[in-house]
């Protein structure tokens, strides 16, 4: 039982310390950490997911109304500005555009977003928006560092601009990404700014993620607020448990 319990610790430990790779086999670029207590973040999140990525994305494991309650969003702004493929708060947030078609476009249909941070990681997602660059060799003009030969295109160029990959002289550590990360590959040069400034689409980035990490996993922050009262729960217990075990137990002793 013993060497069980070593074993165990032991993965746990090693899945822990493990760093995240992108798909090319590198570490990823820039380290990242989602907040699911802002929910300020996710609400912005959610506003840049609807207008950026449901044209093409679904999150059909998610309802409307479920994303209104727990992010506080009215019903009336809910339908005015998040609500594009639906009227019915009831309704899963699925995307209008035809999978066969979307196949032709882009070689494969968009896959569903729902669980995408859990799949890959919140940090993967991060980095994945991140590490757009030029690459003419490409049908749609760009690659991605984090999943090269991505065939999805780089929908958010207008807002981050056009950057290319300047391969790394000699070892260092680099930028910092906007989560406190830092460069663990080559650099990337903004040559043609966008309506964002670097800082801004960092922000916007990590807002994106933020909500798609909330959506990942909705009754997270309530699962959690609801483990620490039973861990309270459960120490006042043992507390009481074993003052009644000394009270029954003296007269034996």
């Amino acid at each position: 039982m013993q060497r069980i319990k070593t074993f165990l610790i032991a993965v746990a430990l090693t899945a822990a310390a493990a760093p995240a790779y992108a798909a090319g086999g590198h570490a990823l670029t820039y380290k990242f950490e989602p907040d699911s207590n802002n929910i300020q973040s996710a609400q912005r999140g959610a506003r840049n997911f609807m207008n950026y990525c449901s044209g093409c994305h679904s999150m059909k494991h998610l309802r409307y109304g479920r994303l209104g309650q727990d992010l506080g969003i009215p019903e009336d702004l809910l339908k005015a500005n998040l609500m594009f493929t639906s009227d019915k708060p009831g309704d899963h947030i699925v995307s209008s555009m035809p999978k066969e078609e979307a196949a032709k476009w882009f070689g494969q249909t968009p896959p569903d977003l729902t669980v995408e941070t859990r799949m890959r990681g919140a940090d993967w997602v991060y980095n994945f928006l991140m590490t757009f660059y030029v690459d003419s060799a490409k049908h749609s003009g760009v690659n991605n560092l984090t999943l090269p030969g991505a065939s999805m295109p780089h929908v958010l160029m207008d807002l981050q601009g056009v950057q290319v990959k300047v391969e790394e002289k000699a070892e260092g550590h680099g930028e910092e990404g906007h989560g406190g990360g830092h460069h663990a590959g080559p650099k990337f040069e903004l040559v043609q700014p966008g309506k964002l400034s670097p800082e801004e689409y960092k922000k916007f980035v990590t807002d994106t993620v933020n909500f798609m990490h909330y959506a990942a996993e909705p009754g997270r922050n309530a699962r959690i607020a609801l483990g620490y009262k039973v861990i309270l729960f459960l120490l006042l217990f043992t507390i009481l448990a074993y003052l009644m075990k000394k009270e029954w137990w003296k007269d034996v002793h």
